[in-house]
């Protein structure tokens, strides 16, 4: 089957979707072009930044686009084969993902550029707002323990192919030795800003091609840093320790704003090839409802496998976190919020054809990471030859870690947010404490799993992710209801979206307290289950007694 045609085929409907279901949903909020915005009532240079909806759409799309939407479609077509994973992509971005994000930033804009976490207090209570609150913690933990364990079986992931070069060459190795050296150029970047305050485009000129060179140098440096999963994980979770309390200037702007060129140089390449490369689809287009030694049946799993790139809650907390604050008109909620997200569902489909074009050897046992960087590197080498297969591999598999790098450092610092808020502590030691609590509940589940445990975690990962994404849907319908507005289009994609995670939860504590051979990854995952079931259910209840009472009187701010 052509790749070329299914990609134009996706596009095409992102199009269509954008125009018309976006330009609908719009006109539901209706959208003021005139309304004074958050970024413009409180502008301060800082948090509240009026900026023009071609730039904001850039940032918010490199926040939100980082590894999730690579590495859930490539699992899922690991195990149900790329037609669902397709399917659910095509149909979920538009009329779930795509519509939860555009939600959740019009709400926030209308609420004072505040967090869902603040909309749904305001309409189901103080109770509510703490449960969703501990909801997202828990969410945030599962992030973390899910992308270090991958990238850390990344870290160690080797390709046979690769083998019989005229110089050692550690494919896992080199993906780290790239990573770190990565990083080392952002707090370098993050130096000479703060104190030599060169121009930007002279530390561009710099450090972007520092960061293609530090690929190439991760292939010459690839036995320096061989070690275990284990310890690499331990590693990762103290990166995140160390990262989240550092000065942002030092390494979370410099470390994005690469990241930034890395995301649309993967994306460039990543178009290039399904365009240009000549490759034909080798994989089955479905493997079965039930396959041995996948996460589950495809239902629900296909669907909490693949959260990113169809509907993500975190997104959520980016729309209502930082973007909202930086929305000079609301009518740029349209671009920004929706048309973010239909980006990010390409991102996914790039990632989902490097598992079409791969050979068995490149997709048995291997970690996303390392599927991704063996597909990019061969969609690259379309571009620089086949001479440099070894540098293209490397860069797509650094690419994949970088993304991941990016996702740890914001979770651990909403996680360490959103600790301090639930207990109400202030202060740098209890800043600190919190931040410790955050690496360290992680920490505990990777050691307690083992290494090579990431797809369990990335199951519940998907599920509590995706869960979020019901529960601020919720507040989104609550909100609409108590505005005297129709909330039709919000309430049916909540309900599928409930049925699916919730009877995730179910299995999941089913295998963990019922199948005596359950590993200890999947016992973990069944406590927290229990635990985000009933924080779930907990709202659940409460906003089903707002939107089927009847006399609820209109309180809702005007739409």
């Amino acid at each position: 089957m052509s790749l070329p045609l299914l990609a134009g085929v996706f596009l095409v409907l992102i199009a269509l979707g954008y125009h018309f279901y976006g330009g609908f949903l719009a006109r539901q909020y209706r959208l003021d072009g005139e309304a004074v915005t958050p970024a413009r009532e409180k502008e301060d240079g800082m948090d509240f930044v009026p900026t023009r909806p071609f730039y904001l759409l850039g940032q918010h799309f490199s926040a939100i686009a980082a590894a999730g939407p690579i590495a859930g479609p490539i699992m899922a077509a690991q195990q149900f084969g790329w037609l669902p994973a397709l399917l659910w992509i095509s149909f979920g971005v538009v009329f779930i993902g795509a519509m939860h994000d555009l939600s959740t930033l019009v709400a926030s804009v209308r609420h004072g550029a505040t967090s869902i976490a603040d909309v749904v207090r305001t309409y189901l209570g103080p109770r509510a707002g703490l449960a969703m609150l501990a909801f997202i913690w828990v969410a945030l933990v599962y992030v973390i323990v899910a992308f270090t364990d991958a990238t850390a079986s990344t870290f160690v992931s080797g390709d046979v192919e690769m083998q019989g070069l005229t110089f050692r060459f550690n494919p896992g190795g080199a993906v780290a030795a790239a990573s770190i050296m990565y990083l080392l150029l952002a707090i370098v970047m993050g130096l000479v800003d703060r104190f030599l305050k060169p121009p930007l485009w002279l530390q561009t000129v710099i450090f972007v091609p520092a960061t293609l060179a530090a690929v190439w140098l991760g292939t010459r440096l690839s036995t320096v840093l061989v070690m275990d999963a284990r310890t690499w994980s331990i590693l990762i979770l103290a990166y995140c320790l160390v990262a989240s309390v550092t000065p942002v200037w030092l390494l979370l702007q410099p470390r994005g704003y690469l990241g930034g060129f890395v995301l649309y140089f993967a994306l460039a390449v990543g178009t290039i090839g399904l365009f240009f490369g000549g490759f034909e689809v080798s994989q089955p287009a479905f493997k079965g409802f039930n396959i041995p030694g996948a996460a589950g049946s495809l239902f629900p799993f296909l669907f909490v496998t693949i959260a990113c790139g169809a509907c993500s809650g975190f997104h959520g907390l980016v729309c209502s976190g930082t973007t909202s604050k930086q929305i000079a008109k609301e009518t740029h909620c349209h671009p920004v919020g929706y048309g973010a997200m239909l980006l990010e569902g390409f991102v996914a489909v790039i990632a989902l054809a490097t598992v079409m074009i791969a050979t068995g050897s490149e997709l048995t046992g291997k970690a996303p990471g390392a599927v991704y960087g063996a597909g990019l590197g061969r969609f690259l080498v379309v571009i620089i030859g086949e001479e440099n297969l070894v540098f293209a591999t490397t860069f797509g598999a650094m690419a994949f870690s970088t993304f991941v790098f990016d996702t740890l450092d914001v979770s651990t610092r909403l996680g360490r947010y959103i600790l301090q808020e639930m207990v109400g502590a202030k202060g740098k030691l209890s800043s600190f404490i919190a931040t410790v609590v955050t690496c360290g509940v992680p920490l505990g589940f990777v050691l307690l799993a083992g290494s090579g445990a990431w797809r369990s975690f990335w199951t519940l990962f998907g599920t509590s992710n995706q869960l979020l994404a019901a529960l601020s849907l919720l507040g989104i319908c609550v909100w609409m209801k108590k505005s005297g507005r129709g909330y039709v289009w919000a309430l049916l994609p909540m309900c599928f979206v409930s049925v699916v995670t919730l009877v995730s939860l179910v299995f999941q504590i089913r295998d963990a307290f019922f199948v005596p051979q359950a590993t200890v990854a999947v016992r973990v995952n069944g406590v927290v289950s229990v635990v985000l079931l009933v924080l779930a259910l907990s709202l659940f209840t409460l906003g089903a007694r707002v939107l089927l009472d009847r006399q609820r009187q209109r309180i809702a701010p005007a739409m």
